[in-house]
Formats: structure tokens, C-alpha cells, sequence
């Protein structure tokens, strides 16, 4: 009886030692070549790392520099405008300062005036004389305070007006065209540039039918 020789498998599996074999095989075969073997792995990695950055860094640089421009035109500012309510605040009190001594300068006269009339013998001055004297002053300086603003407010038989004069007392009038006329002014009132300094104080007539 004969006996058959057993065909070998068309697709056989090596074995663990095989495998390594035909590793080794082809790495051999690749550095023969002049190419190394590359790891998959190891080619993700090397294209991750060659992607472009997306500038986060350089906005962060870029905000911050805005925000220290914009800081540094603030200080400059804040730094101008102190130096500008400075020299303002200077500029005022200087020109204040002037004025008044402007209008001192300009009253000079009429004190060397009360001076001279304040300090003459009675015995032998007449009372007129003086009295002619005094009205010279005054006129003296109330021709210097209009010159420099001051209105005087003398409203005798004027209509009695609230914002201007303060009614001391009151008395009948004769007619009723009268009423709420002033009759006579205890003392004048003052007003400077529009605004008053001091009411009149003024008797004002009363019609009582």
C-alpha cells in the first residue's frame, strides 16, 4: 500500500520568530536603501509640531502696549489739566488783587479830600463851608464806584419793588394813584455788575380807601 506525501498549507502562518525574521528583514533592507524606517507615531508628532502658531502671544504684547500708551496719554493729561486749574486759579487771584487796587487808587483823591475836611478847626471853619466840603467827597467817590460798576438804588417816589427794596414801615396815601409808592428812603441801596449788594430800606405809602 502506498502512502501520500502531505501537501504543505498554500497560506502559512509564521511563528513569533518568523515575524522578528522578516523585521529585521526589511529594516536591513531600508538602511541598505539609505531610508529609515519611520514610526507612524513618530510622524503625527513631528507634523504637530510644525504647525504655525496662531499669535495669542503677540495680541497679548499688542493689548498690552495699547493699554500702556493709553495710561501714559491719561498721566499726561490728568498732569496738564492740574498745571491748567493751577495757573487759572493763579490768574484769578492776581486779577482780583488788581482790581482792588485799581479802585483803592482811584478813591485816593477823594480820601485826601475827607482827610483835609475831618481834621479843620470848628471855630473857624463855617458850617456851610463844610458841609459843601463833604458833598464834594461824596460826589468824588460815588463817580469813582459807577466807574467801576457800583449802581446807587435811591427810589424815592418810585413803585415799591421787593427784589430791590425793604419796606421799614408804611403810611397813608393821599390818593389812590399813591399806593405802594415809596415816600422817603432811609437808606440808599447798592447794586454792582446787575447784582444787589444791599435793599433800600424805604417807607411805603398805603391807600386804605
Amino acid at each position: 500500500m502506498k502512502h501520500r506525501a502531505g501537501r504543505a498549507p498554500s497560506n502559512p502562518t509564521p511563528d513569533a520568530d518568523g515575524v522578528d525574521e522578516v523585521s529585521q528583514a526589511d529594516g536591513a533592507a531600508a538602511e541598505g536603501n539609505g531610508t529609515a524606517a519611520v514610526d507612524p507615531g513618530d510622524a503625527e508628532v513631528g507634523l504637530g509640531a510644525g504647525e504655525p502658531s496662531d499669535g495669542s502671544d503677540s495680541s497679548a504684547a499688542d493689548v498690552r502696549g495699547e493699554l500702556e500708551q493709553q495710561r501714559d496719554k491719561y498721566l499726561r493729561l490728568a498732569a496738564e489739566y492740574d498745571n491748567y486749574r493751577r495757573r487759572t486759579t493763579k490768574e484769578r487771584s492776581e486779577a482780583g488783587t488788581r482790581a482792588q487796587a485799581e479802585l483803592a487808587k482811584a478813591l485816593l483823591d477823594a480820601l485826601d479830600d475827607l482827610a483835609r475836611f475831618a481834621h479843620v478847626d470848628p471855630a473857624t471853619t463855617d458850617a456851610t463851608a463844610l458841609v459843601q466840603g463833604v458833598e464834594l467827597v461824596e460826589r468824588k467817590m460815588l463817580k469813582e464806584f459807577a466807574a467801576a460798576g457800583l449802581d446807587v438804588v435811591n427810589p424815592l417816589d418810585q413803585p415799591f419793588d421787593p427784589a430791590l427794596h425793604e419796606a421799614v414801615t408804611t403810611e397813608p396815601a393821599l390818593a389812590p394813584e399813591d399806593d405802594h409808592l415809596v415816600s422817603r428812603v432811609f437808606q440808599r441801596g447798592y447794586m454792582f455788575g446787575g447784582q444787589l449788594l444791599r435793599p433800600a430800606r424805604v417807607v411805603v405809602k398805603q391807600w386804605n380807601g
